[in-house]
């Protein structure tokens, strides 16, 4: 009897334990905010988060208010949808809010590359260095030089005749931008002699492609693959491509390239001195890649959309283009080499600035993510304080909370390519309830997690819709053209991709 005793008791626990690690005794304490389980112990809510996020947390947020508590997967998410936290949120110590611990665990699960303490400050650093101030007009010229290699290297020889050709803008823009940066930041096929130097960017245009190409696949993957739900197959083709990129952008091969970028070479000279072993700096230049490269095309592709949708817009930023060029002494001249578009250039053109801004606005939807690490404080802009648990992890999305709100943003599905900028050029504010914004629109997150990037991506989206505007005429094949839907997996991870691409035409303007 009293091994029964024994055994039934056993179970017992370890049943009761099995439901606490599920979840299922978890109770709202006082202060916190509202919790909602949903039906399944563990999975709760996840499979409408992975199906649809943005429908879902509308769903919450109508149900629950600005601020909840869901459980995703085995993990309590809080998210915050009132604009007047995110600054304490933001702001707030990594001893208490720690973005590191969430990205960490998906570096290594979606680029196999295995988080050190030093990788934020290296990170930091060099993008300080080379992607802002002087480090930001030395990559602008490299990267434009490497768009005029890939998109005008005809014009000075006549070879390119002013006839309409047609193609898919989603993948030309990807395909131009991607390749552009890669090129800008990886470096380019070394030659010597003026002789071998045409050979030397044939290479380049073909070996850019091939990575584009093979980039796209991993790229269609990404989402899934984040949240580990690939099928067999799809899990076999991933491992490849993480093998590819992992050779393509290996450091022994690096030496073998002219211009690398000082943030390509610098960031492995400093994950060397603090240990990091070779294989793995592979992988950490695989992730560079994908941080870097993967939101500029798909942004650049809906921008030009958008201007080809609304031709008063496309109008006044053609002008602006056309006289900043005149004023700094150039002009596209039928034979001539490309124009030289320099970083001080791109400093003056703030009706393309708020166009930019309007369509990260519309496109641009990352999930921000903290973990808990001790019981939190939050006061929010109703003067409610509530405590954040620890374990638990705090989620931002300003795609609903910001940039789609249409007591921000008027009309908020609407393109409206001066939104952010005055007549005068300087760039508006923003209010909710009669009180100024300062996080108004979030494309490249804030605070300590911001995109370190962010002045790099502007400046290769700029280069290429500057050039293509210079030396191109541009239009919908079909000008009834729909706005596509956008791909629903992608939400939380960027630049939204559409379902389809959308055909245009283009030739030389003059």
């Amino acid at each position: 009897m009293a091994l029964w005793v024994t055994l039934l008791c056993t179970l017992i626990a370890l049943l009761l334990g099995g439901l606490y690690l599920l979840g299922a005794f978890r109770r709202r304490r006082p202060n916190e905010p509202p919790l909602d389980k949903g039906t399944i112990p563990w999975v709760g809510y996840l499979l409408d988060f992975r199906k649809d996020s943005s429908e879902f947390l509308k769903r919450m947020q109508r149900k629950h208010g600005d601020i909840f508590t869901v459980l995703i997967g085995g993990h309590y998410f809080t998210f915050v949808m009132d604009p007047f936290c995110f600054g304490a949120i933001v702001k707030e110590s990594r001893s208490k809010l720690d973005f590191r611990t969430f990205a960490s665990k998906l570096v290594l699960q979606v680029f196999g590359y295995k988080h050190i303490e030093a990788n934020h400050s290296i990170i930091h650093a060099s993008s300080t260095k080379h992607l802002m101030g002087d480090g930001l007009t030395v990559m602008t010229q490299a990267t434009m030089e490497n768009f005029q290699k890939l998109m005008l290297f005809n014009l000075s020889s006549g070879e390119e005749k002013r006839v309409w050709q047609e193609d898919g803008l989603f993948h030309y823009c990807y395909n131009m931008v991607f390749r552009a940066g890669y090129l800008a930041l990886y470096g380019t096929e070394p030659h010597q002699g003026a002789d071998n130097k045409e050979k030397a960017n044939e290479q380049d245009r073909i070996h850019s492609n091939q990575v584009f190409h093979e980039f796209r696949k991993y790229d269609r993957l990404f989402p899934h693959l984040a949240y580990a739900v690939l099928p067999r197959k799809d899990k076999i083709e991933a491992e490849r491509l993480k093998r590819l990129f992992w050779s393509i952008l290996s450091v022994k091969k690096s030496w073998q390239k002219d211009n690398i970028s000082g943030w390509i070479s610098d960031q492995n000279q400093l994950l060397a001195e603090n240990g990091v072993p070779e294989y793995m700096r592979d992988r950490f230049m695989f992730m560079l890649l994908w941080a870097s490269q993967g939101n500029t095309g798909p942004t650049a592709f809906w921008l030009l959309f958008y201007l080809m949708k609304h031709p008063e817009a496309m109008k006044a930023v053609k002008e602006e283009v056309d006289k900043v060029t005149r004023e700094n002494g150039q002009e596209v001249k039928p034979g001539s080499p490309p124009i030289n578009i320099t970083r001080d250039m791109l400093n003056q053109t703030p009706i393309l600035d708020s166009a930019i801004e309007e369509t990260l606005r519309l496109v641009a939807a990352p999930i921000l993510v903290r973990a808990v690490l001790q019981d939190t404080s939050l006061k929010t802009s109703s003067g409610t304080v509530y405590t954040l648990r620890k374990g638990d992890r705090l989620a931002l999305f300003p795609h609903i909370s910001v940039q789609m709100n249409p007591e921000i943003h008027p009309e908020p599905h609407e393109f409206r390519y001066d939104r952010f900028v005055n007549p005068d050029g300087t760039k508006k504010d923003f209010y909710k309830n009669g009180k100024r914004l300062k996080y108004f629109n979030m494309p490249w997150g804030a605070g300590v997690s911001i995109c370190p990037g962010r002045f790099f991506a502007t400046a290769e989206i700029k280069l290429f819709v500057f050039l293509m505007l210079s030396h191109y005429d541009l239009e919908l094949v079909n000008r009834e053209e729909e706005i596509p839907a956008i791909d629903i997996s992608r939400w939380g991870f960027g630049t939204m991709h559409p379902v389809r691409d959308v055909w245009f035409r283009y030739r030389l303007r003059v």
